[in-house]
């Protein structure tokens, strides 16, 4: 009998100047953060910086961690349409990195990822920064959007869990 080694993911919540991230561990029942941060950029570095260091540093955590799965927190629906071409850009930024390694990326939308780790899909940054702290059990409360980056991954850690492959296959970006 083969012991299959665990999954580990990137997981991402996408924004031109505080992209959150995080690298989960799933072992049988076990799931771990491994680690988590965000990617900030200064309101004065351009858009095109903005994009290029999202991607870099993104890249740096896919070279130290060895995820080998991503998820993504799909694009919210906003009131501007310059808002979201923004945010359409920093999660393509963030989709580069992704498959410039060859990670299978997967998404889930805002709703599904509040719910997965609240418990439902209109919670507020704070709240869900406390139970991501509580449901990992971590020592520090995570930075909100490194918080919203844990929440993704247990998304899609529950959507594995729940048996929803080939609904899960479909969210393949």
């Amino acid at each position: 009998m083969s012991i299959e080694p665990p999954e580990r993911l990137l997981s991402i919540d996408p924004a031109l100047r505080n992209t959150g991230w995080a690298v989960l561990e799933k072992a049988g029942r076990d799931l771990r953060a491994v680690a988590w941060g965000v990617v900030s950029n200064s309101p004065k570095r351009l858009h095109s910086g903005c994009l290029v260091n999202i991607r870099e540093q993104l890249a740096d955590v896919i070279r130290t961690h060895a995820p080998t799965v991503c998820a993504i927190e799909s694009t919210i629906y906003v009131q501007s349409y310059k808002t979201a071409i923004v945010l359409g850009t920093a999660r393509a930024a963030c989709l580069i990195a992704a498959a410039e390694h060859g990670l299978p990326i997967y998404e889930y939308s805002p709703s599904e990822v509040k719910q997965a780790a609240v418990g439902r899909g209109a919670a507020q940054k704070d709240q869900v920064a406390f139970m991501i702290r509580s449901l990992l059990r971590l020592r520090e409360t995570p930075p909100a959007d490194a918080a919203d980056a844990l929440a993704v991954g247990i998304a899609h850690f529950q959507s594995a869990d729940a048996g929803v492959a080939l609904r899960r296959e479909a969210r393949r970006v």
